[in-house]
Parts: structure tokens; sequence; C-alpha cells
């Protein structure tokens, strides 16, 4: 029998190669990323040897974007961004504004059209949350507040992309591409308010029926107990409603797979979809880049080797000038305006799938294709040389600059108490490191036995916020001496560290020690490791957040019964 199998072969080179070459990678301590588009380019049309069907790979990597895009969506917090939004919203729309304007320079250095720049220029302006997720988890920074701005920033970054997904193929024509059928002759405020309105149809549509039916439905389907209908539920939903929103609306895959994500989040399910769908997810991801890989010609890189470098630079350090020198004007420490920096100085999966957007519109040639992905391989791989390189940067630019040195001394209204704050608060007070979830109910059951104690909080939103309510607050990281100092830490009567950071802990319990010797100290830990580290750094209870809750959970279950027990402790 005669069978056609390129589906099947596609499918089996494409992940038997990113296999291979995304455990090399992460070997050599890069993204497994780097491994998958590499991995594309060996099956694809410009290496010799193997070729997979590209007409079968482009389909199965739309799958890919869908998916990608709904968990960009089931991981989408609206609360983490208002949480830094003064700093994320302006410094993200004026580093975009600033790349996209070095993109569209280059783009008319090469001669190309104002559309084709437009899209070059988008494209080098949104880095890769996948890449930037993974490099603050590996450093443990992931839930700081360094991590929290970066994230934030990268979150409106994303936002903007998908609007600009909405909005390209109806610009297209303007911008010198392919209009979309029928559209030719429309005037341009028709085609964009067309486009608009579909859009906000399809958004109320989610709003009001979405938010109704898809909880209601993964109820329905959790009742019958079974995993694989629950799974089969959630990437039926994402994949479903991506066509529709095409189909019936006009809308891009990536915008219905994004909302039918960020309805589902607010399901009581959205955790149980989360890792129920990652493994699917993770596979048809994998494909998303192997295809982005096979679009890649790497002559480029020995044809034009300037025109590389120079899309480089634009990546690593146009992108990341900009975000220091934004940074640094809202006010934040040097070591937060480089590790933003370095967190944006890449490009990746977005980056994709806009260009693709450009190319298919005829906005962009193919040239720039494969420029953006030569910079995103070199981008991608120099990522954890820079995030090792913002420690020494720092120390280096206070040592040697009188400019670094004074904007990180400047006076800020929040990094000291007023001078009118009561005695109280400054002798014998509890100093609480983190004003999060476990800070804020700690502050609130100290509120309510009406016990003195100061928040050093380095998001400075809040503690303007807290200061608002009465509570007195310090703004700053409380690692830097200096913080803690502000907090009269030398005349407190106990340090309560309550944010998960092992490293900057150590510090604080240090900077105690040495300002207030009999200081008793109280921390949090998150894992085992963590509460090993730490009980070497302190005599001082370490809470574990998993044995504090199997402590409560058992006494709740204990006094129930009136069991009359000895303490309780967890194993």
């Amino acid at each position: 029998m005669t069978h056609n199998i390129s589906l099947i072969t596609t499918l089996a080179a494409g992940f038997g190669v990113a296999l291979i070459f995304g455990f090399i990678a992460e070997k050599v301590k890069l993204p497994a990323l780097v491994g998958y588009l590499v991995a594309g380019i060996l099956i694809g049309p410009a290496t010799p040897g193997f070729v997979a069907d590209a007409n079968i790979a482009s389909q199965l990597s739309e799958i890919g974007v869908m998916l990608l895009m709904f968990g960009v969506g089931l991981h989408f917090s609206l609360q983490d961004l208002l949480a830094v939004k003064r700093i994320a919203l302006p410094g993200a729309i004026l580093q975009m504004s600033l790349a996209t304007g070095l993109g569209m320079a280059m783009a008319w250095w090469l001669g190309w059209s104002v559309g084709s720049g437009l899209v070059f220029g988008l494209s080098l302006s949104c880095a890769s949350t996948v890449v930037l997720l993974k490099a603050l988890e590996a450093r443990g920074i992931l839930d700081s507040m360094n991590g929290r701005i970066a994230v934030g920033w990268l979150v409106v970054e994303d936002l903007a992309t998908v609007l600009f997904l909405v909005l390209l193929p109806a610009l297209a024509g303007v911008l010198g591409g392919t209009p979309i059928p029928g559209t030719a002759d429309t005037p341009l405020w028709i085609a964009l308010g067309k486009t608009l309105l579909q859009v906000v149809a399809f958004i109320a549509l989610m709003l009001l029926v979405g938010r109704r039916v898809l909880p209601w439905l993964l109820w329905q389907v959790s009742r019958t107990g079974s995993r694989e209908l629950f799974t089969l539920a959630v990437i039926a939903c994402a994949i479903s409603i991506a066509y529709g929103a095409s189909a019936l609306f006009n809308v891009s895959f990536a915008l219905g797979a994004f909302f039918a994500g960020t309805v589902m989040r607010e399901s009581e399910f959205s955790h149980r979809a989360a890792e129920e769908s990652l493994p699917l997810r993770d596979a048809f991801s994998v494909l998303f880049f192997v295809s982005v890989g096979m679009l890649f010609d790497p002559a480029i890189v020995m044809q034009q080797p300037l025109r590389v470098l120079g899309v480089v630079a634009i990546i690593i350090f146009g992108k990341s000038i900009a975000a220091v020198v934004l940074v640094i004007a809202f006010r934040y420490p040097l070591n937060t305006a480089l590790t933003v920096a370095a967190s944006l100085a890449q490009i990746g999966e977005f980056s994709f799938i806009l260009a693709g957007l450009g190319v298919s519109l005829g906005l962009m040639p193919a040239e720039g294709m494969s420029l953006i992905l030569a910079s995103a391989l070199i981008s991608i791989a120099l990522n954890p040389v820079l995030f090792a390189a913002v420690e020494p940067i720092r120390r280096w630019a206070l040592a040697h600059s009188q400019l670094a040195r004074t904007l990180e001394q400047r006076q800020d209204p929040y990094a000291e108490l007023p001078t009118t704050t009561d005695n109280k608060y400054l002798h014998g007070q509890i100093v609480l490191v983190g004003y999060g979830r476990v800070g804020k109910r700690i502050g609130a059951a100290l509120d309510a036995r009406h016990i003195p104690y100061v928040v050093a909080e380095q998001n400075r939103e809040l503690v303007e916020k807290i200061r608002a309510q009465g509570i007195v607050a310090v703004s700053g990281n409380a690692a830097e001496p200096v913080v803690l100092v502000q907090a009269h830490i030398s005349n407190a009567a106990m340090l309560v560290i309550a944010i998960p950071d092992t490293l900057n802990a150590r510090q604080m319990i240090k900077t105690a020690r040495t300002l207030n010797p009999t200081i008793e100290i109280i921390l949090r830990a998150d894992s085992e490791d963590e509460m090993t580290l730490l009980k070497q750094e302190t005599s001082d209870l370490v809470f574990l957040g998993e044995e504090e809750l199997a402590k409560g959970m058992t006494g709740h279950v204990l006094a129930r019964f009136a069991v009359d027990v000895e303490p309780i402790k967890a194993h």
C-alpha cells in the first residue's frame, strides 16, 4: 500500500531533531528554544539533507501559536500588571517606540519601504516571554520586585503586540502590502473601524458569555472524574475559540486563543487547566519554533554580517540602554534598571509571529525574517551572559562613575521615614520586609493587636499606597543596608523577612546582626533547601510554607475531633 506520510515524517523529524538539539542547548546553559530553532534550520530547505513538508509545518505552527497564546492568556495577571503599572506601562511603551524607531531607521538604510520598516521595528521591540521567565526562575528572582517589574513590562509589550497583530491586516494595503481580499478600495478609517468593531464584538462575547460558559463547561466535565476528558475540554476550548474568532469575527488565531486563556483564568479550574494542557502546549510550541527555524537562511550570516550585527546591536544595546534610562528616570535603583535591561535584551516568539504575519501580508521581505531569526538566536544565546554581568556592571559603575553614585544616593521621599513619625515606630518596633500576600497578612494581625511595625518594601508604588493608608513604610531593597537603617533596625525588637528571597535574606540578616546584635529574626522559606541554608545563617526561627500549612490543617482536623495531643510537628 502507498501512503502519503508527510505529516508523520514532519512530526518525527521535528520532534526528534528538536529533542537532540534542545538537550544540547540545555547542556551548554542555553535556553532549549535555541536548540528548537537550530532543529528547524537543519530540516528546512536552506540546509542539505532531509527537508520537512513546509506546508504541514506551517499548519502545525499555527496550532503552536494558538496554544502558546492560550498559555500566555492563562498566566496573564492584571493584578501583577497593575502592581507595577506606573513604571511598566510608560516604560514599555517608550522602549517599544524607541526600538521600533531604530528598526525603521535600519530598514530605511537597507532601502525598504515604510511598511517593511514598521513591521521590522515592531518585531525587534518585543522580548520573549519564554526566555524571560526561564531566566528569572533560574536566578530565583521571578518573585522579587525586579522580577515583577520585568514581567509586568513584558506583559505590556505582549498586549501591544497583540494589538498590532489585530490592526496589521487592516493597515496592509496602506503600508504597501497585500490588502485583505475585498478591502482594496475601502477607506482606511472604515477598514480600521470595521476591524476594531469585530475585535470589540469578540471581546464582548467572551466577557459576557465566555466567562459564564467556560467555567460551567469545565465544572461539568470535571464532575465526570475523567482526566482525559478535562484535558480534551481545555484544548478544544482553546483551539475552537481561536478558530471561531477567525471564522466569525475575522480576528487572528492569536487573539482568539489569548482571550480564551484569559477568560479561563478566572475559572476555579484555571490552575488545573494550565497543568493539564501544559504537555500539549509545550509539544506544539516546540513545533512552532521548529517551523520558524525552517524559514531561516543561514547564508545571511556570512553574506550580510554587518546587517546581522546591526540588528543584534539594536536588540542588546538599543533596547537595554533605553530600559536603563527609563527605569532610572522612575527613581528605581541601578540594580533594577540593569535587571530589566537584561530581561529585554532578546527577542522571541512574538517577534516571529509578527514577522511571519508581515511576510505573509507582503509587508516585509524574506530577508527581514532571516535577519530577525539570526538576531534572535544570537540575543537569546547571549542573554545568560547579560544577566551574569548585571552585578559586576553595577559595582563597576558605582566605583567609577560619580553620576551612578549620585543616582543611587538621590533623595526619594519614600526612601526614609517622615520626621513626624511617632516614636513607637522608631524604638522596639518590628521591621517587616515585604508587603505581599504573606507580609500583608502579618501586618493586618499586628494592626489588630496595635503592635507597631515598619514595612520595608521594594515596590515604590505600593509604599506610596500603604503610606496613604496610615502604614509606616520605607521604599527600597532591604538587602541594601541603608534601607534597614532608614527603618531604624538598630532599635528594633524583631526583623520579619516575609519575602521568598534566600540570597537577599542572607544579606539582611548580616546587616541586622551588625547593627543590632540582639535582634530576633523571623524568616520565610519556600523549600527544604532554602530552610537549611537560612538556618545556617541564623539561630532564629525559619518558617517553611508547606510545613506551616500542614500544621494548620492538622490542627484543625484534630480540634474537630477534640483530640488531646502534644504540639504538632510536620514531617
